[in-house]
C-alpha cells in the first residue's frame, strides 16, 4: 500500500472512527483501525464487535493495499502534525509495518494483518428510511439523558425506537427510561419506517450517532433489522448490534389522570432549582416543591449543610400540594423543554408527574417523586 492524503482529511476521518475503539482490549485487532487504499479512495474502519464505524475519503493512491494499526496512536500522530501538511502511508515489505511520513517526520507503526479484521456488516435490513439530521438529533437529545446505566437491566440501556399510530397518523417514537424518569419523543414517521420492528439502540451507539450529527445538515439514511441498525451520514457509516431484550410497556407508567395543572416560566424555574439544590445532599439530591395558588416555593433542608428556599410565580389554581423530586432529574427534564414555559401535571405527592412544553407537545416526560 502506498497512499498520500491531506492531514486535515485523514484527521477528520480518523476522528469519526477511532472513538469507538476501547482503550483496553483483550483482543489485539480490536485496538486497531483497518486502513484500505483502492481506486483513489482511502477507507477506514473500526469496531468493538458491537459497533462498527467506517468512512471513505479521497486520497492519492499509488499502490492498492490494506493493513491495520493502533487506532488511538495513529489518531494522536495525525492530530499533532502541522496544519496543511500532507501525510504519506506506506506498508513496509514482509515486516507488515506501516510507515507514516509527513515533512521531516517519520513514524513506523506495528501492524496486524487486514485479513484478521472482523466484519460486522453481514445480514439483510428489512426497513430503510431517511430522516432529516435535525429530527434525528431532536429524538436523541430529548431522550438520551433518561437511558439507564444499570447493567443488570440491560434492556433499558438504550433508546427504544418504534412506530405507532397517533390519531390515525403514523409516528416514529423514541423512548428511554431508567425507572426514575421517562422521556418519550415522536416525529412524523418517514416513508419506509412504518412497521419497523421495535428496536433498542444501545447507549454507546446513541452517543456516537449524536456526535456524528453535530456538523450535519442533510438527511441520515437508516436501515433496521431485528438484530442490527445501520446509520449513514454522507461518507460515514455506523453499524450497531441492537440490544436483544424486550423494552417494558412504557405506556403503563404514563399517567392519564393527573388533574392538577401547573404552568411556570421555564428559565426562572430552572435557575431556582439550580440555586436551591446547591445545598441538597449528594446522595438524595431531594428538592421540595410547595405549590399553592399563584406561587411555588422550592426548598431544600439538609442537616449537614443547611437549608434554602426560593419562591417563584406560578399559574396554578388547584388544591395546594407539596411534592419532592430528585433535583438533578428535574433539571435534566426542564433543560430539554424548548418553549418558554413548563406545563406540569400533578396527581398527588406519591404519583408520577407529567412534564411537557404544552398540551400535545411531541416530547413528554414522566418523573417519579421522592419523599421529602
Amino acid at each position: 500500500m502506498k497512499v498520500t492524503i491531506e492531514r486535515s482529511v485523514l484527521l477528520k476521518a480518523l476522528g469519526h472512527v477511532h472513538r469507538i475503539v476501547e482503550r483496553r482490549n483483550t483482543i489485539p485487532i480490536l485496538a486497531n483501525v483497518l486502513i484500505e487504499a483502492e481506486n483513489g479512495r482511502l477507507a477506514l474502519k473500526s469496531t468493538d464487535l458491537d459497533l462498527e464505524a467506517s468512512e471513505q475519503v479521497p486520497a492519492d493512491v499509488a499502490q492498492n493495499g490494506a493493513t491495520t494499526v493502533p487506532a488511538h496512536v495513529i489518531y494522536d500522530i495525525v492530530r499533532k502534525l502541522p496544519e496543511g501538511a500532507q501525510a504519506s502511508l506506506e506498508t513496509a515489505g514482509d515486516t507488515g509495518q506501516l510507515i507514516l511520513r509527513s515533512g521531516r517526520s517519520r513514524f513506523t507503526l506495528q501492524a496486524l494483518p487486514a485479513s484478521d479484521f472482523p466484519d460486522l456488516t453481514s445480514g439483510e435490513f428489512s426497513h430503510r428510511f431517511a430522516l432529516p439530521a435535525l429530527e434525528l438529533k431532536r429524538l436523541i437529545d430529548n431522550t438520551q439523558f433518561a437511558i439507564s446505566t444499570e447493567e443488570t437491566r440491560y434492556y433499558l440501556n438504550g433508546i427504544f425506537l418504534h412506530t405507532v399510530d397517533v390519531d390515525g397518523k403514523p409516528m416514529l417514537r423514541a423512548v428511554a427510561t431508567d425507572g426514575h424518569r421517562l422521556a418519550r419523543v415522536e416525529t412524523p414517521a418517514p416513508e419506509g419506517s412504518v412497521g419497523i420492528p421495535g428496536v433498542i439502540v444501545p447507549r454507546k451507539a446513541v452517543s456516537e450517532v449524536q456526535k456524528l450529527l453535530e456538523d450535519l445538515s442533510q438527511d441520515v439514511s437508516i436501515e433496521i433489522s431485528t438484530a442490527k441498525a445501520r446509520f449513514q451520514f454522507g461518507e460515514v457509516v455506523l453499524i450497531t448490534k441492537l440490544i436483544d431484550g424486550t423494552f417494558p410497556d412504557y405506556a403503563r407508567v404514563i399517567p392519564t389522570g393527573n388533574d392538577k395543572r401547573l404552568v411556570v416560566d421555564k428559565e426562572p424555574f430552572e435557575k431556582a432549582i439550580d440555586r436551591v439544590s446547591t445545598l441538597s445532599s449528594e446522595r438524595g439530591r431531594a428538592i421540595k416543591l410547595a405549590i399553592a395558588e399563584g406561587r411555588m416555593t422550592l426548598s431544600v433542608n439538609n442537616p449537614d449543610s443547611g437549608s434554602a428556599t426560593e419562591e417563584i410565580e406560578a399559574d396554578y389554581d388547584s388544591q395546594p400540594i407539596d411534592i419532592g423530586f430528585n433535583a438533578r432529574y428535574l433539571l435534566d427534564i426542564v433543560g430539554q423543554l424548548s418553549s418558554d414555559t413548563a406545563l406540569i401535571r400533578l396527581a398527588d405527592p406519591g404519583s408520577p408527574t407529567l412534564i411537557q412544553d404544552r398540551d400535545g407537545a411531541p416530547a413528554l416526560y414522566v418523573l417519579m417523586p421522592l419523599r421529602v
